[in-house]
């Protein structure tokens, strides 16, 4: 398995672009409004979820678990995605930015223990297409996120005007030197629907554009390792 894998990805002029990622980072906590988050979090502790040191959060992740695949191997039963958009770092320019669809994929057991240690036990699945950042961000509020589980539940369905804006992330990665190619940085995600069933063998994500129509969507399924002996 590669320490640092190439992702390539097709721009809407016909282009491909690859980039090897060296840094994978998953934002955590990262709603534009913070006391919708507060509320989230105390939400999350009565579930035994330790409460982040600070918001909006940011995980590192092993860069090997950036991944453009159709099949996501789970140790058991209660692991799920997220729907979420994600920045990709191909150079040094604003035109060598991109934006595409993500999803990460969580152990919720092992979430409990630690957010940082659960986002490392599962992939971030990305889509194999990308917009470049300037060409959308004139709009980027009004981008849509949408998830579906399992046999098409739909599970998550929001805009990215409620999370914190691509521009918010690359000044952070700029402050911590991380402006660079090989950069590769998920927003953290918006609210599931509640009462639906997150635990699916299945997940769709689906970043839209509503200004032009265009899509771009990510699907994979779950499967279940065998039983561990011993």
């Amino acid at each position: 398995m590669p320490t640092h894998p190439e992702l390539r990805f097709a721009l809407p002029d016909g282009t491909e672009i690859a980039t090897r990622v060296h840094t994978l980072l998953n934002a955590g906590y990262a709603g534009r409004n913070q006391d919708g988050v507060a509320a989230h979090i105390a939400e999350l502790a009565e579930l035994g979820v330790p409460a982040p040191a600070t918001t909006p959060a940011l995980y590192p992740v092993a860069p090997y678990l950036a991944a453009q695949t159709d099949e996501v191997p789970a140790q058991h039963a209660r692991t799920s995605g997220e729907a979420e958009w994600a920045l990709v770092i191909t150079g040094p320019g604003p035109a060598d930015v991109l934006l595409t669809a993500a999803c990460d994929h969580t152990d919720r057991e092992l979430e409990v223990h630690g957010v940082a240690w659960s986002k490392n036990a599962g992939p971030d699945v990305l889509a194999r297409r990308a917009w470049r950042l300037t060409e959308v961000s004139d709009r980027i509020d009004e981008l849509t996120l949408r998830a579906w589980a399992g046999d098409g539940e739909e599970i998550q369905r929001g805009t990215l005007a409620e999370l914190l804006p691509p521009a918010y992330w690359l000044d952070v990665l700029a402050g911590r030197g991380l402006r660079e190619a090989g950069v590769v940085l998920l927003s953290g995600t918006i609210p599931m629907r509640p009462g639906a069933d997150q635990f699916a063998d299945r997940w769709r994500v689906e970043l839209g554009d509503p200004a032009t129509g265009a899509v771009i969507e990510l699907g994979y399924r779950v499967r279940r390792l065998p039983e561990p002996i011993g």
